[in-house]
């Protein structure tokens, strides 16, 4: 498979995979729109590279499916991000006494996340995205252990911020 002809497909290609994924990926997830059709036109290629494709249907098609079931994984991954964030407001709630939390409590705490000390923030954010502490090291150059550390001390910090944030 050479460039100009994987260059090919995906110059034909590209109104059936756009149309998949708008399909198939959840209406508040559009900002991940390119992530997904980049991921489905790098596992096609890797699948044509290694003479995966059988030819069973046209490529059109195979590649349709390919940017559906991207899409169905994306929804997947930031259903579970969006769940993982929303534990964590809700554990900062409990504490408080307040209760229910709504949008002007996410918002808030969104900003008290934006006050912390960037290694501390750089941290959480790849937790809230549902990086492993291996995957969070890496990424950082740091060790897994400065990973848990920094992620104990900004939890804390939120903590202690959010506390005082909400007894004000």
């Amino acid at each position: 498979m050479t460039e100009t002809e994987f260059a090919r497909i995906v110059h034909d290609t590209k109104a059936v995979v756009l149309s998949a994924v708008e399909k198939h990926l959840a209406g508040r997830f559009y900002h991940a729109i390119d992530d997904v059709v980049q991921e489905t036109y790098l596992r096609a290629y890797r699948s044509l590279a290694s003479d995966k494709f059988r030819g069973d249907s046209a490529i059109s098609t195979w590649l349709y499916s390919i940017a559906r079931n991207e899409s169905l994984r994306m929804n997947e991954r930031l259903i579970r991000e969006e769940e993982k964030f929303r534990k964590s407001v809700e554990s900062f709630k409990e504490d408080d006494g307040r209760g229910d939390f709504g949008e002007e409590d996410i918002q808030e705490f969104l900003a008290f996340i934006k006050l912390l000390p960037e290694k501390y923030r750089d941290v959480l954010d790849l937790v809230s995205q549902g990086l492993s502490e291996k995957e969070i090291a890496s990424r950082l150059s740091i060790k897994t252990g400065t990973v848990k550390s920094r992620a104990s001390r900004g939890r804390d910090l939120l903590k202690k911020m959010y506390q005082e944030g909400a007894s004000s």
